[in-house]
Parts: structure tokens; C-alpha cells; sequence
């Protein structure tokens, strides 16, 4: 591969900062580590900057980061800080003497599932969120709200959904298996509460009993297969709701996310959009390839939602 064609690309989310030099197609050489809370927030374009510089240093020796022509990050908290996305890429293409796009991680997995196509996609993870981008590049979203006013039918939502379920049983309710899995977290339901308040990220903490809840579900357990069943149900009306509703002859949708890394779950998820009409598609890449898109190419159909340095771009 020649030099030229190195470019970094970044997903620098909430919980885990991932970087990736590659050379076309391939590989050269990735790291991670934490995440941050978010461009938007105090500081946010310089503690975005420096946990990046920070894991780029993580990167095997020998790799030529020197020859980079591009960079491309999916930042959290783009959607709610327009200027310091700016300030972020001029940040970055000053540091590196190449042209920075900084994007959303949301708009970033919708353009590595469909490779800059329109569509819909949907990411479920510790939030849950549905994106479409029409023939014109318009956005269209569904949920994403954050843990307090949405993200149903995420991995916290199920997560919590689960832990409410286990003290709902402590106190007469339905019996669940959630019980004893919970066992692993507390030594009685009645500590849930302190054990929560207690964590840095409680809705990280909530997400991580999700796979418990999906482990409960496919075993048989009633309380635990409803939850999950309500979760599809949520997610399917998501889509709906991104894809234009009735208004979309034909909607489809690609799926991203931890949770749907689940068989299991995805399977039941799949089943419950045929059901709405909606069909599912495989998607095409993950954030790091929609990062690595923007990096390489101009004139997008989402290049509103895209911030550029604005400098070394060729005519």
C-alpha cells in the first residue's frame, strides 16, 4: 500500500476510546482504552484531543503515522455542540497536518452500515437509537434521548428492567431466576439500591446485568423473556418511528450494538420487525469504517452532520 493512503480513524466514546491506522483495506495497527464523557461538556474538545493523542501512543511502534493523509473521528457529544466539533478537527488537523472530520459515533455506525447510503439504522448498546438518513441527507431520529427521558429498549433499559424485576420479586412479586443472578452482584435484593448508587456509571452498571437478563430469557425464565419481549416491541416502534412511519413503503433497517450481538436477541428483534414490515439488512461496516468514510471522502449525502477542519482539503 502506498503512504498515501494512511489514515487514522477513531470511535472516542463515553466508555472506551478506540483508534485504527489503516491503509485502505487494511489494518496496519489499532489500541484502546477508556472513554471520556463527551465533546460538549468543559473542555470537551481538549479532553477529546488528548485522551486521542494518549491512545494513538498506544499504537504498536514502527507504524507510519507520519505519512497519514486523513483522519476521521465518531465522537460522543457531537450532536449537542456543533462549534466544539469544529474546534475539535481544527485541533486535530493541526496536530497532524492533515484534513479532520469529527462526527457523531451515531452518524459514524450509520455510515459505516450503509457505506454512505440513505437508510435506517439501528444501534443498541447501553443507549438505543435509530437513525435514517433520506436521499437528501436529512436526519431523522428516533430515541437517543439518554437513560433519564429514553434510550428504551437499550442494554440499561433491559439491564434495569431486570434489577426492578428481582426487587419487584423480593417484595411478593412473580418469582425470577434474575434473583439468583443478581446474587452475583449483591448478597440480598435489598442492597441493589446502595450497590447502584455506589457505581461511577450506573447506567453502565445496569447495562452489564442486560446479558443476564437475555441469558434468563432464552433459558425459559417468564419474567425475564417478557422484558425482552417488550424491548423488541420498544425497538420495533423506534424504527418505525425513524423510518417515516406509514409513510415508508418499504423500510429497512441494518442493526449495530452490543446487544444485538446477542443471537438470541437479535433473533426475536428480527421477528419483531418482520412483523411491523420492516426488513433487515446486514450491515456493511461498524463506526470505525463510517469514521474512515468520512476521512476519505468528500460529498456525502450526511456531510451536514460532518465537522471539518476546513484546511489541506483539495479542490
Amino acid at each position: 500500500m502506498e503512504a498515501t493512503e494512511v489514515v487514522l480513524v477513531a470511535d472516542v466514546g463515553k466508555s472506551r476510546c478506540r483508534v485504527e491506522l489503516r491503509s485502505g483495506g487494511e489494518l496496519l495497527g489499532a489500541a484502546d482504552q477508556h472513554g471520556f464523557p463527551g465533546v460538549h461538556v468543559d473542555n470537551g474538545p481538549t479532553l477529546a484531543f488528548e485522551l486521542l493523542l494518549e491512545t494513538v501512543s498506544l499504537l504498536p511502534p514502527g507504524l507510519p503515522v507520519s505519512t497519514l493523509t486523513g483522519i476521521g473521528a465518531a465522537v460522543a457529544g457531537v450532536e449537542a455542540s456543533a462549534e466544539k466539533s469544529q474546534e475539535l478537527a481544527t485541533m486535530l488537523a493541526r496536530r497532524f497536518s492533515v484534513p479532520a472530520a469529527v462526527l457523531s459515533d451515531a452518524t459514524a455506525a450509520q455510515l459505516g452500515a450503509l457505506q454512505g447510503a440513505p437508510g435506517t439504522t439501528l444501534i443498541v448498546g447501553t443507549g438505543a437509537v435509530a437513525f435514517r438518513f433520506d436521499e437528501a441527507g436529512v436526519l431523522h431520529r428516533a430515541d437517543g434521548w439518554g437513560p433519564y427521558l429514553g434510550d428504551r429498549g437499550s442494554g440499561r433499559w433491559i439491564g434495569q428492567q431486570g434489577l426492578q424485576a428481582v426487587l419487584e420479586s423480593h417484595d411478593g412479586g412473580p418469582a425470577t431466576s434474575l434473583t439468583a443472578a443478581a446474587g452475583a452482584l449483591v448478597e440480598s435484593p435489598e442492597m441493589l439500591p446502595g450497590w447502584l448508587a455506589a457505581n461511577e456509571n450506573p447506567y453502565r452498571a445496569m447495562a452489564r446485568f442486560a446479558p443476564l437478563v437475555l441469558h434468563a430469557a432464552e433459558a425459559g425464565d417468564a419474567v425475564a423473556h417478557d422484558i425482552i419481549g417488550e424491548a423488541c416491541r420498544i425497538l420495533t416502534h423506534t424504527v418505525k418511528l425513524a423510518s417515516g412511519g406509514e409513510r415508508s413503503s418499504s423500510p429497512r433497517v441494518a442493526m449495530l450494538g452490543g446487544v444485538v450481538g446477542s443471537e438470541f436477541f437479535a433473533a426475536l428483534l428480527r421477528k419483531s420487525l418482520a412483523s411491523a414490515g420492516i426488513e433487515v439488512v446486514a450491515p456493511l461496516g461498524d463506526g470505525l469504517d463510517g469514521a474512515a468514510l468520512a476521512a476519505t471522502r468528500r460529498g456525502l449525502i450526511q456531510e451536514r452532520y460532518i465537522h471539518r477542519d476546513g484546511t489541506n482539503w483539495p479542490d
